[in-house]
Order: structure tokens, then sequence, then C-alpha cells
């Protein structure tokens, strides 16, 4: 597992290869609980997106169709930037919980959805604001003024909430 937001990895079993394309991960289920529940649900709480980096065969890597050009991504990036600086004076992921109500709020769907989201989850309270910062943020780089349902189940996949 690659943890974006406070450049931090771990693999994701004592062995490293666990969904490895190779297959040699050779750890138990209980190995890997055990290896997961080092890290506290608190210090997890703190990290706004979590996403996996699987190992990519070397074949399959050559063969990569081409992405979006780094250029194109970085004025949608600084394009976002501006938008928060202009609307708050400050970055999404540096409002606190009074602002992120002020400038943070979803559209009647995503309010929904985040409402399911904290019943079935069990989300704290730092986690329901960082997945509205996070929303906030994927909204601005898609030029959306407003955050929708759409934005809010994006920032909920990032949160890994699968690990028990």
């Amino acid at each position: 597992m690659t943890w974006v937001s406070g450049k931090r990895a771990t693999r994701e079993c004592p062995c490293g290869y666990l969904g490895h394309y190779t297959n040699r991960c050779r750890c138990t289920p209980g190995e890997i609980q055990r290896y997961r529940s080092r890290i506290s649900g608190p210090l997890l709480d703190r990290i706004d997106v979590q996403i996996d980096v699987p190992a990519v065969a070397p074949e399959d890597l050559a063969a990569a169709p081409g992405g979006e050009r780094s250029s194109a991504i970085r004025c949608r990036v600084v394009r976002a930037r501006e938008r928060q600086l202009e609307r708050q004076e400050k970055s999404n992921a540096r409002l606190t919980p009074a602002e992120v109500e002020l400038h943070c709020t979803a559209d009647a769907r995503g309010a929904e959805l985040l409402n399911q989201a904290l019943r079935r989850l069990g989300l704290s309270a730092r986690g329901y604001h960082r997945i509205l910062k996070v929303a906030r943020t994927i909204a601005d780089l898609t030029d959306d003024r407003s955050i929708a349902a759409a934005h809010i189940a994006e920032a909920i996949q990032y949160r890994r909430l699968d690990r028990t």
C-alpha cells in the first residue's frame, strides 16, 4: 500500500508480495491481519488518500498506453490551487473543521452519500472532514463549483476503509 498524503509507504503483507503478479505471497490470512493491525486506526484516520499501487509485470509496463501528459495535469492542478486560494486563501488540506463546513458543502445527493458512509463505515469526525476536503479538491480539479455525489464517492474510495 502506498499512502500519498503523509508520504508514507508500507507493504500489504509481511513478505511484500500480496497481490504481486508473480503470486509469490505465501502469508496466511492471520499473518496479514497481524501485520496490518500494527498500524493504529487513529494514525490511518489522519491520512487523506490511501491507494494501492500494485506491481506491474514488465511486459504490461512496456505495452502501457501513453497517459495524459504531465503538462496538462500540471495546468489542471495549478488552476485548482488558484481556485482554492481565491475561495479561502489557503489550500483545502489546511482548512479547519469550521472552514470545511463553510467551503466544502456537498449537494443533496453528495450529502446523503456521505451520511450513509458515516453510518455504514463508522467514520470519525476527522474522517468525515477529510473526505469532504478530498472531495472539494476533486471538484476543484474538475472545475466544478459544488461537491457532487461523484466527488464524495471518489473521496470515500481513497479512504481504504477495508482495513480491519
